[in-house]
């Protein structure tokens, strides 16, 4: 009881005292270093003599606007399973991607596009930002419900440039290809979510074990998240490959892809559901693992059949993960992942980095012709043999797997500063530490929890 006043006072000030510092430190950045490229800067384009028809805008906002609807609303919604903690989900989704978005235009402009003193951005900034953003957001799933908005800053603002860094080393240093973000967005959100979860293990979480689990309503209104994921993410892939044949190809890969795995989940789900019943926490997760298995390789000739069967094979790993696995993750490695971001994310992420290399191993003259040079253009030049490149590939994975480790370790004792207004371990999953939430609930796992409660459980 005593402990509720000062609470709610450090609760006050805090998120707005983080929301008004990052907000204006990102504005005096933007004012000093932001600039339009030459293609949204009116006067250098018309300076240049090119059609307002050609602009790349008309070509890549399209990708850009489905990517965004992936984050905001299919991010958000499909968190929204835990049954007293919807406003949370989709309020914190909300907040951590207009911050990261911002943020990440700085940090990937410092490393990609810093030149003449300025950082110029056009419409590929944006969906790069939102890369960024969705690998955030894959780590947020792992700690959703025990963490507060303000813990979520500090996460996304540590979490954006270690995501900037791998990416750079990845891309640019080593030369891996990876147009969907197996390795630079699904792994690394994943394991840096988990690492952190880790870090942040609560052994009484029991006291919340209550409302951990999701109702009719809470998981219809996630399975909105997964309609909006699952119908664009062949744009998500496909957003920044090269136009024409190349996003062409990215966008069929990713499209089979999904087909399949849904058709695996449903299938592993009902049989090894109880009286062979399906779970929807299956079917709103793995019938998605489709998407990000293709990732690393959906630009290349990975071919239809073989959209199909990787497909199929993450959406096998990802239901055998949830029915059997996170137990495991929780019981014997401490890791309390709270949305599944390994199963959905974390291994097929992996997996499809190998896919990656199995197929960049491949790579000839005669199957890709004068595509190689988009693919591959170190192979094409002479640089690399597809062996070499393949085990380029291969390395790539366990530097994203380690920028991962350390930056979660870090992130997670960031997290812990005492200072900082994390839920008690009876106020878990519970919007109303945070939230003003209206009426009250008839069935008593659903009833918002009043915080003086909480403070004398605890």
């Amino acid at each position: 009881m005593a402990g509720s006043p000062s609470r709610a006072a450090g609760r006050r000030l805090q998120l707005p005292l983080l929301c008004l510092f990052l907000q204006g430190a990102t504005a005096v950045l933007f004012a000093v270093f932001v600039r339009y490229n030459h293609k949204t800067d009116a006067a250098l384009w018309h300076r240049g003599n090119h059609s307002n028809a050609d602009n790349e805008f008309y070509f890549r906002y399209p990708s850009f606007q489905d990517v965004h609807a992936m984050v905001f609303v299919g991010f958000g919604f499909l968190m929204v399973f835990l049954q007293r903690y919807g406003f949370s989900s989709v309020g914190f989704t909300f907040l951590l991607a207009a911050f990261a978005l911002q943020w990440s235009t700085l940090v990937q402009g410092f490393l990609h596009s810093f030149h003449s003193g300025h950082i110029h951005v056009g419409v590929e900034s944006m969906i790069n930002a939102d890369f960024c953003v969705g690998a955030v957001l894959i780590s947020s799933g792992a700690l959703l419900g025990k963490t507060g908005p303000a813990q979520l800053l500090l996460m996304a603002l540590l979490e954006v440039v270690l995501f900037g860094i791998n990416e750079f080393v990845l891309l640019h240093l080593l030369g891996v290809r990876d147009a969907g973000g197996s390795m630079t967005i699904h792994t690394f959100g994943a394991y840096f979510g988990l690492v952190l979860s880790r870090v942040l293990y609560r052994p009484q979480l029991e006291k919340s074990k209550h409302r951990q689990g999701s109702v009719y309503h809470s998981d219809l209104f996630a399975m909105i998240g997964t309609i909006f994921l699952w119908i664009f993410w062949p744009s998500f892939n496909s957003a920044l490959t090269a136009l024409g044949t190349g996003q062409h190809q990215t966008a069929l890969n990713t499209y089979y892809s999904l087909a399949a795995s849904t058709l695996s989940t449903f299938a592993l789900s009902a049989l090894v559901g109880e009286d062979g019943r399906l779970d929807m926490v299956h079917i709103q997760n793995a019938a998605l693992a489709g998407g990000v298995v293709v990732g690393t390789s959906s630009e290349m000739m990975l071919t239809p059949f073989g959209a199909l069967a990787a497909g199929f094979l993450a959406g096998t790993v990802s239901t055998l993960g949830y029915k059997f696995f996170t137990p495991i993750l929780e019981s014997k490695f401490k890791v309390q992942d709270t949305s599944g971001v390994h199963n959905l994310h974390g291994m097929p992420g992996v997996l499809g980095a190998l896919l990656g290399v199995l197929v960049a191993g491949l790579a000839t003259h005669e199957a890709y012709g004068d595509g190689l040079e988009r693919v591959f253009p170190l192979i094409a030049e002479g640089q690399r043999s597809a062996t070499s490149q393949a085990m380029y590939q291969l390395f790539g994975l366990f530097v994203t797997l380690m920028f991962a480790s350390v930056g979660g370790g870090l992130g997670g004792l960031l997290l812990k500063l005492p200072f900082l207004d994390s839920p008690l371990d009876s106020q878990c999953y519970e919007d109303q530490v945070h939230w003003q939430v209206p009426g009250e609930h008839e069935d008593e796992a659903q009833r918002p929890l009043r915080v003086e409660e909480a403070d004398t459980q605890a």
